[in-house]
């Protein structure tokens, strides 16, 4: 990790926001994916399994939706609920090295934009430009990684 210019510091942050997560999911045992921690209405945050495809899925969706600026025929993927935490490893990776390619595409100068018109509108109705919302991801991926911490801390009470 030691890219050039501002889409490289960009994929060096995501890169060690995902890194960081597969360290903290790495030594859960399988049978406690699917195990029901919380019930919240919130389909994506029942349990870590739940909470760890929905990650990836968004991960997919944020770089498609930058991807989509350049190629406009481009699907999202479904959710896939994995049963092993190989698996979700596996799935992590896949998505920074999709991230990277989508970045490949890019220069930095098209990083920010300033006109509305040309920002990118995500499925929740906010309106990004390509930095913001890897910004967006980087902080979803840390956000959730908080998430199973705080799980993993208060099942070892």
């Amino acid at each position: 990790m030691n890219r050039k210019g501002a889409i490289g510091a960009l994929l060096d942050i995501y890169e060690q926001a995902i890194s960081d997560l597969k360290n903290v999911i790495k030594s859960i045992p399988d049978n406690a994916l699917t195990k029901i921690i919380d019930e919240t209405a919130n389909e994506d945050c029942k349990s870590l399994q739940t909470i760890l495809s929905h990650v990836v899925r968004s991960g997919y969706i944020y770089a498609i939706n930058i991807q989509s600026l350049k190629e406009h025929t481009i699907s999202k993927p479904e959710k896939v609920f994995r049963l092993t935490i190989a698996d979700y490893l596996e799935d992590l990776t896949n998505v920074f090295e999709y991230t990277e390619n989508v970045f490949r595409a890019f220069t930095d100068d098209e990083l920010e934009e300033y006109n509305d018109a040309l920002k990118i509108k995500t499925g929740w109705g906010q309106s990004y430009d390509i930095e913001q919302l890897t910004e967006h991801a980087i902080v979803h991926i840390l956000r959730h990684k908080r998430q199973i911490e705080k799980i993993i801390h208060n099942k070892s009470k």
